[in-house]
């Protein structure tokens, strides 16, 4: 148990802090004060932008084409068995770490009702009716709708739900965003069943989410009570755009509703302040959509409801937020994926349309439309998130009939000179990623100074990514997995010692030449003292056919042989000498280094975890080339050479 005395182990990412990217922009707060947004409200529910239940002709009009596809995603739903989430269910949390017996089956509830509910819109005859009371009724019986992982922030720090206390999280939200839009649409058709379905559904609503958000200020993430190298990170704006929108729907009280909202502006200025200017994602594209793409959901809302009149879409910092998808996309489906994220991803297309228009950006909107031709997906696939889906409904019809065009990255490099995330791309085909960062990033790794390289939008030289999580991956033991641990990235382990997790192991002396696409960081202020290094200045050279890594140290001490690690899949022969060579899908490169001064070794690593091995199949390897002569300074070099 006391492991669970860890407020960390439920929170997605709790590990993050930051001693210097906290800047007090306060932008929605200075967009509106409480008066000029009580002015703005626009009352009554008058800002929803779809049909009413009833107008079949506003639905047919809206859906097009779509409209029996979501009929179809309903109606295998009819017989839909409502799944039991049971008391040890949530107890497993705590018994093996294991988050998905809880988690699967309240989300394939939570995404029936939100299926269910696009059904019933797109036809209008009652047939999901029963069904959706069904859903709505068991909902209403469960204890909590939070997460097991998350709810040991009960005073009992415990993962079974406590009656007495109401959690807001991640999920908890979202259920209550989608029964708030289902007592929107239905409520009046739920009371010619029975007028007590929607009274308790709304009873419900109140009490485990509107009560708590007015009341509580102790939830870690709505930063009410920020101090300097706190996190603030995806939870912010995922929570208060669920928060916003229950708001919206249910408060009628204009005072009331101006205070709610303007409560929500203050926490999320909290993570706009936090968030760096340049407008990279620290947590990687897979968080994009959780953390810069639930910003956009919750300004969007604000806008709705305001009339236009509180909106913050004009500012820079907000595009470049959302350009961060489309600019760390290096195609096929392949993305950078620093942190916890997957090598594989790309965004939800429709919801990068609408945030490129919203804040005039070309290349996301380009980008989106790449990806919906490129994929053939059902733009108006429905999961958990209704909100989205209901924002899909509006684009739709325009996103169909938009020419796909092509808007690349500017220069050839995207440089984020406060994050350190820098990629380079050139016409022999490479991408280059690197990174310079500190390791206490949000959903941190130890992986200060790592690269990743792409030979025609294949991965070559790899991050593995992160995989299922478990209590273990957001707990005290997170950096016990070895896909957390810098020397299974690619980075030397110096003196037989890793990069230290902390904010203060960070890189240092970071840069960027554009013109001689050059990437630097003394990566020595990464490693804690014992690895007996002054300066390890780790450099990236694009040229050509050709990518140049270079390591020019100085140790204080020899106490061991350094490890240089490249990390990669596919065919990979080291056999001869100064050589490696990698082949993956065709794609074919040769790393060179000086045979006198290294000894390459590789070790295999089988990949059990579905998570991992669904993009990289059994197994990954990580070569690694060991000092045959230990010296206490010096320069090595590293050529990797395209073979196509």
């Amino acid at each position: 148990m006391n492991k669970l005395r860890f407020l960390s182990i439920c929170l997605l990412l709790t590990f993050a802090t930051s001693s210097y990217a906290y800047t007090e922009r306060n932008l929605l707060q200075h967009a509106a004060d409480l008066s000029q947004l009580k002015a703005a409200l626009v009352m009554d529910r008058q800002w929803v932008p779809y049909p009413d239940y009833a107008d079949r002709a506003g639905w047919d009009t809206l859906l097009g084409d779509h409209k029996e596809f979501l009929i179809e995603q309903g109606e295998v739903l009819l017989n839909y068995q409502w799944k039991l989430i049971k008391a040890t269910d949530y107890m497993e949390f705590e018994r093996s770490g294991n988050r998905n017996v809880m988690q699967i089956p309240y989300d394939d509830n939570i995404i029936a009702i939100s299926r269910l509910l696009l059904a019933e819109l797109a036809e209008g005859k009652g047939r999901f009716v029963d069904q959706l009371i069904n859903g709505v009724y068991q909902a209403c019986e469960m204890t909590s709708w939070a997460l097991s992982a998350h709810l040991v922030v009960q005073h009992s720090r415990r993962s079974l739900p406590d009656y007495r206390e109401n959690i807001i999280d991640l999920v908890s939200g979202d259920l209550s965003s989608l029964l708030s839009w289902t007592y929107y649409f239905l409520h009046k058709e739920f009371d010619k069943e029975n007028t007590v379905i929607a009274e308790r559904l709304r009873h419900e609503i109140e009490r485990r989410t509107l009560q708590p958000y007015m009341n509580e200020n102790r939830f870690w993430w709505m930063a009410f009570n920020y101090k300097p190298g706190a996190l603030v990170n995806n939870w912010n704006p995922w929570c208060n755009s669920n928060v916003l929108q229950c708001f919206f729907l249910l408060e009628d009280d204009r005072d009331r509703l101006a205070e709610a909202v303007y409560r929500t502006m203050i926490s999320v200025d909290k993570f706009i302040n936090y968030t760096h200017s340049d407008g990279a994602c620290e947590e990687g594209p897979s968080y994009w959509g959780h953390a810069a793409g639930k910003l956009y959901d919750y300004l969007q809302m604000l806008s709705d409801g305001t009339g236009g009149k509180v909106s913050i879409f004009d500012q820079p910092m907000i595009k470049n937020m959302g350009e961060y998808i489309a600019r760390s996309y290096v195609g096929n489906g392949w993305v950078v994926n620093f942190a916890d994220a997957s090598a594989k991803g790309g965004g939800d297309a429709p919801l990068v349309y609408r945030y490129g228009k919203a804040v005039g950006s070309k290349l996301m909107e380009a980008y989106s439309l790449a990806q919906i031709s490129a994929t053939k997906e059902e733009p108006l696939a429905v999961q958990r998130d209704i909100f989205r889906a209901l924002q899909s409904l509006l684009y739709v019809k325009e996103m169909k009939q938009a020419t796909t065009t092509t808007v690349a990255a500017d220069k050839g490099y995207t440089w984020y000179p406060e994050t350190e995330f820098c990629y380079m791309q050139n016409k022999s085909g490479f991408f280059l990623a690197a990174k310079g960062g500190f390791n206490d990033e949000s959903h941190n790794h130890n992986d200060a100074g790592t690269f990743s390289l792409y030979l025609h939008t294949t991965p070559i030289f790899i991050d593995a990514g992160v995989g299922t999580y478990t209590r273990q991956t957001f707990s005290n033991e997170r950096y016990t997995i070895w896909t957390m641990q810098s020397n299974y990235h690619n980075l030397p382990l110096i003196n037989g010692v890793p990069q230290a997790y902390g904010s203060r192991y960070r890189a240092s002396q970071v840069s960027f030449d554009a013109k001689r696409s050059l990437f630097s960081a003394d990566i020595a202020t990464a490693y804690p003292a014992e690895a007996g290094v002054k300066q390890w200045v780790r450099s990236y050279a694009l040229r050509g056919k050709t990518v140049k890594v270079t390591d020019a140290f100085v140790l204080n001490e020899l106490k061991a042989p350094t490890q240089v690690n490249f990390l990669t899949w596919g065919k990979v022969d080291c056999s001869l000498p100064g050589t490696v060579t990698v082949e993956v899908n065709g794609e074919k490169v040769r790393l060179t280094y000086d045979a006198r001064l290294f000894r390459a070794d590789m070790e295999t690593l089988r990949l059990d975890d579905p998570r991992l091995s669904n993009v990289w199949g059994g197994e990954i390897y990580r070569v690694s080339l060991t000092t045959l002569h230990p010296v206490l300074t010096g320069t090595y070099t590293y050529t990797i050479t395209s073979l196509n």
